[in-house]
């Protein structure tokens, strides 16, 4: 089972509970897990990133019981470019009704210098091996080229081109390290996609926050034809952490005009599922936090609330 590209939609990929949990300070156990799963569900993510299952036997576990217990979203496992990653993720989302592997590995010239140990042509048949292994086991599989933004373009094309040869039919373009500059980035994003020139495959990203601007880059690639996005509540993640998912959902709920693109996302679970992932995870969200912040809607300024008394619009987009 594979996605189908939709281009009037865009796939809302929750990975809270993969890259969410990553943020320092933030531990979750099997059941707070599978709670969180739970309201993802309710929320209307199209997919869970249920965890890393080769990090522990607590991941594996998790994920495993997210695949049988929640129902709706597609239920995703990340795994590296390696046979053993892959058969454990594999033993952990088989249990889903839709489920996902999503496999990296980077492209950039850094870190297959500096991290891989590994040359271009090497990296080039590692992904071609490990996507077509792990076809073979969940024809539903997305591949990311990690550090894709700093990576050389011309190279770049020539890994996503040999993920899809191999079975990738989603491609997430990682910014790994949240450099990207939005229209940058989204002009990345369309050059990509014309060069590879494969109108089945969903195009997606995967953007971090250290400059401030990962909503701002995933919207720009949203724009130049990205059809998932790849997000967290309350933005939580590595570092900075991610693009948040509620600012996504909300911009492009608002701005129909400017978008014209639908989600599945059930916009009046955004605060409950905000202020349970707060709870569990102990990472307070900051008050003037988009969205779900306890002053998003607060007006200080007497002339504000004179004017929202009369109409909320007035200072309340």
């Amino acid at each position: 089972m594979s996605a189908k590209k939709d281009d009037t939609r865009l796939i809302i990929f929750d990975t809270t509970l993969r890259d969410g949990e990553q943020s320092p300070g933030a531990s979750l156990n099997v059941e707070e897990k599978v709670e969180i799963a739970h309201q993802l569900s309710r929320l209307g993510v199209d997919v869970i990133e249920a965890g890393f299952p080769i990090a522990s036997l607590g991941d594996a576990e998790a994920v495993s019981q997210i695949a049988k217990k929640v129902k709706g979203p597609e239920i995703c496992g990340l795994a590296r470019c390696v046979k053993g990653d892959i058969d454990v993720a594999w033993n952990a989302v088989k249990h889903a009704r839709k489920p996902r592997i999503h496999i990296f590995l980077a492209t950039s010239d850094l870190h297959m210098e500096k991290k891989l140990k590994m040359s271009r042509q090497q990296v080039l048949d590692r992904i071609g091996d490990m996507v077509g292994y792990t076809a073979k086991l969940c024809p539903n599989v997305e591949y990311s080229p990690e550090d894709a933004v700093r990576s050389d373009f011309d190279f770049l094309v020539k890994a996503v081109k040999t993920a899809i040869g191999a079975g990738a039919r989603t491609i997430n373009v990682p910014d790994t390290v949240g450099y990207g500059i939005p229209f940058e980035f989204g002009h990345t994003i369309r050059r990509l996609i014309d060069e590879v020139n494969e109108p089945s495959v969903i195009f997606s990203v995967h953007c971090h926050n250290d400059l401030g601007l990962a909503v701002s880059n995933s919207l720009a690639a949203v724009r130049n034809g990205a059809r998932q996005v790849e997000c967290t509540i309350n933005g939580i993640g590595e570092r900075a952490g991610n693009a948040a998912l509620e600012e996504i959902v909300m911009a492009l709920n608002t701005r129909k005009d400017f978008f014209k693109l639908e989600t599945g996302v059930k916009t009046e679970e955004i605060y409950r599922s905000s202020r349970l992932v707060s709870r569990l995870t102990g990472m307070a969200v900051q008050p003037n936090k988009a969205i779900v912040g306890a002053n998003a809607f607060s007006h200080e300024s007497g002339i504000h609330q004179d004017g929202v008394m009369k109409n909320r619009q007035t200072y309340e987009s």
